[in-house]
């Protein structure tokens, strides 16, 4: 795998853990080998460390059951008939 664009685009799935051992080895050879992808895979993995440690915030119940019976009432008038429930 020696086309840069190809391994930024796999970066996504090894950081996802998508991708079979084959693939996982092709992208570790290559960043071992790209300093330019290193780096870019350096910063998507600590991206995702201070996205997972800021947003920790708890939904509130009353958001969750309103989405709740917006999907309930989405998936009975899938065309949008009778209206949307009061939020």
């Amino acid at each position: 795998m020696g086309d840069c664009d190809d391994a930024v685009h796999r970066l996504y799935h090894f950081l996802d853990g998508e991708l079979d051992d084959r693939k996982r080895a092709d992208i570790k050879r290559h960043l071992d080998e790209c300093n330019p992808c290193l780096e870019a895979f350096d910063f998507e993995a600590e991206l995702r460390v201070v996205i997972a440690q800021r947003c920790r915030e708890q939904v509130p119940d009353r958001l969750r059951e309103r989405i709740a019976q917006a999907i309930q009432h989405e998936s009975i008038h899938p065309e949008g008939g009778g209206g949307l429930p009061t939020l």
